[in-house]
């Protein structure tokens, strides 16, 4: 059976193709909170169908943000893969990316609230995002 197809009773592993912006600043990491949600995520979002990762990262945080992302200034930190915080066997796979950008960062569409987070904070943030902060914490970029 491939993974893809399922029986009564199975749950289909699913994968859910994020792209993430990591913008640290004074040992912080700048997080998002869309309205009516009580976790924190790095910001960013899904990518659409044949959409390259920095057309995904420029589009989201255009949208999230109300900043422009900074084309050729990007650098990959990592991929990363972890549970998505619905369950059922959904995993998040959240490339994430740093970047420059232009404009004050500003809530849009969507978000609610912005943050700057120390990894002693992770416990509000989504499980893939914990992830990420993890690995950052570990490579001395965030306090």
């Amino acid at each position: 059976m491939h993974s893809s197809e399922a029986t009564a009773g199975d749950t289909v592993d699913r994968v859910i193709d994020k792209v993430a912006w990591i913008r640290i600043e004074d040992g912080r990491v700048l997080v998002a909170r869309s309205r009516g949600k009580d976790v924190f995520y790095l910001p960013g979002g899904k990518r659409e169908p044949g959409e390259a990762d920095v057309d995904t990262l420029v589009r989201e945080i255009a949208e999230e943000l109300s900043v422009t992302v900074v084309r050729g200034t990007e650098s990959l930190v990592g991929v990363f893969d972890a549970p998505a915080d619905s369950g059922n066997g959904v995993r998040v796979r959240m490339t994430c990316y740093t970047a420059d950008h232009e404009g004050t960062i500003t809530p849009d569409h969507e978000i609610e609230e912005v943050r700057w987070l120390r990894h002693a904070d992770s416990s509000l943030l989504s499980l893939a995002s914990r992830v990420v902060l993890d690995h950052l914490h570990a490579n001395a970029l965030l306090d």
